[in-house]
């Protein structure tokens, strides 16, 4: 949770980082940003700023809930303050939905139509450098260990809890051992 001004920049420049948008990507991108400014980012600058606001109870919380609201709405993001780690990336626009009792853990990559939601009233608890693939549904009481790879339209239901491994499929199992996070193939540590 975003407590202080130090862990406000830490989220943002986390964000910026797993987004490629840190200056580590070449010039062509520096300059694409600059002509069209990159929404995806926007939208967690003002995710961010609601979660320092909203924790500190000041007044601008409900300025930035709104933006972040509003903003939301045109990307197809409903995503809940206080649920990710820093580090989220978002790589496209599109339906995404994430439950307002998930944990997930810093540096998760969430592709279009991701579906992260409750059963019974518990919703996931999600580790450390987790990417999830397009159209993947993770929901239910579990738990996902950390530098985990869900692939594209897989249903999670089950906790799995051995590191660095892929799993897909409907309902999801483990497809490859030992794999490097998501985090690691694209050298973002």
């Amino acid at each position: 949770m975003i407590q202080s001004k130090e862990d406000l920049y830490h989220y943002l420049k986390q964000d910026r980082i797993m987004n490629w948008a840190d200056g580590k990507v070449d010039l062509i991108h520096a300059i694409k940003n600059v002509i069209l400014p990159n929404k995806r980012l926007r939208y967690l600058r003002i995710l961010r700023k609601a979660e320092y606001y909203t924790n500190n109870n000041n007044v601008l919380q409900y300025w930035y809930q709104y933006r972040l609201l509003r903003l939301g709405l045109r990307l197809g993001y409903s995503i809940p303050i206080n649920v990710f780690g820093p580090g989220l990336s978002l790589p496209h626009y599109g339906t995404i939905i994430v439950h307002i009792n998930s944990k997930i853990g810093s540096n998760c990559r969430l592709h279009a139509c991701v579906n992260i939601g409750a059963k019974g009233g518990k919703a996931p608890t999600l580790g450390d450098n987790v990417y999830i693939g397009p159209s993947a549904v993770v929901f239910g009481d579990i738990h996902i260990a950390d530098n985990i790879t869900i692939g594209a339209n897989a249903t999670v239901n089950k906790s799995f809890n051995v590191e660095n491994v892929a799993i897909a499929g409907s309902p999801a199992h483990v497809i490859k051992e030992n794999v490097p996070s998501w985090v690691e193939r694209h050298n973002l540590d």
